[in-house]
């Protein structure tokens, strides 16, 4: 492992309640790949085989069908973390022990389901799983507005506790869903900040959110964002402030990647979450889904972008 960089040690400062284990695991996160010692994140996350089903995941590029392709893309474009579910993390731990770090997704959710009712994920993996295979970090979806909220914070409450006490870092995905919030609310800023601060507030260590619309969901909020002249116009000023939301930009914020979309898209996306003071990004879906020289040439000019 490198020699922690200023930035790193600013950053693992901001955990002073961890103890030995976790912080180390976390700075094998802030340590590792092409953006080592940055204080920068991208990570590789492919669940979308459990959320989505398999063909919508990986026809687009078949390679992606066999779970080591997604360690090998990871490794070769010097990502600083590989996340899955159980399943896919079990099928190559042992293979590619020790070459990039893993999260383990701890709870999931399939699009099978006709029975509606309120968001909420199973939890398909535990903390003993994780150390077993050699993971970093757990990861774990909330769906703040969903009227199942109770139920996923008092899981990841339990999961969170368990995680520290075993020595691990937390990354909470907080995806605004279900009855409390519209469609257009799910990324809306003021319901994207509110969800990194809620992450924040349960423990997590990273937060991943989604890139925020200027959209205002909440009436009561809309009505303080225009009293106090917040700034959300561009998403750079979205981002600023979704970080900010999450304890002064004193926890680690990284955005998802989203739905697949053109190269210029993604790039133009990830420069405005860049000047907006993030700390990275996980892009799934428009890295994998791409042929592997494709999904390299862009993970490069992202990690270029965050590097800049």
């Amino acid at each position: 492992m490198p020699q922690h960089t200023e930035r790193v040690k600013e950053i693992l400062s901001w955990y002073s309640s961890d103890n030995a284990g976790t912080l180390t695991n976390l700075s094998r996160l802030l340590n590792h790949g092409r953006l080592a010692g940055t204080g920068k994140l991208v990570i590789l996350p492919v669940d979308q085989g459990f959320e989505h089903g398999p063909a919508r995941s990986f026809a687009p590029n078949p390679a992606g069908y066999d779970p080591d392709y997604h360690f090998q893309l990871a490794i070769e474009a010097g990502c600083n973390a590989y996340a899955a579910p159980l399943g896919f993390i079990e099928a190559g731990a042992a293979r590619f022990a020790g070459q990039i770090p893993l999260i383990l997704k701890v709870n999931n959710s399939d699009s099978l389901s006709k029975l509606g009712g309120a968001p909420c994920s199973a939890v398909t993996a535990g903390v003993k799983d994780a150390i077993r295979l050699g993971c970093v970090a757990i990861g774990y979806t909330i769906y703040p507005g969903s009227d199942a909220r109770n139920t996923q914070l008092e899981e990841l409450r339990d999961l969170t506790a368990e995680a520290k006490a075993n020595g691990l870092a937390v990354v909470v995905w907080s995806y605004p869903r279900g009855g409390g919030v519209s469609k257009d609310g799910e990324t809306a800023i003021d319901v994207a900040a509110y969800a990194a601060q809620i992450a924040a507030q349960m423990g997590a260590h990273i937060i991943k959110v989604k890139p925020p619309t200027e959209f205002l969901e909440q009436g009561e909020a809309k009505k303080v964002y225009e009293k106090q002249n917040i700034p959300i116009k561009t998403l750079s000023e979205r981002v600023r402030h979704v970080v900010q939301s999450a304890f002064n930009g004193k926890r680690i914020v990284i955005f998802s990647g989203g739905p697949a979309k053109g190269t210029e898209e993604v790039l133009a996306e990830i420069k405005g979450i860049k000047e907006g003071g993030a700390f990275g990004s996980i892009m799934g879906r428009n890295a994998f889904q791409r042929p592997k020289a494709e999904a390299l040439k862009l993970l490069d000019q992202v990690m270029k972008i965050y590097e800049s």
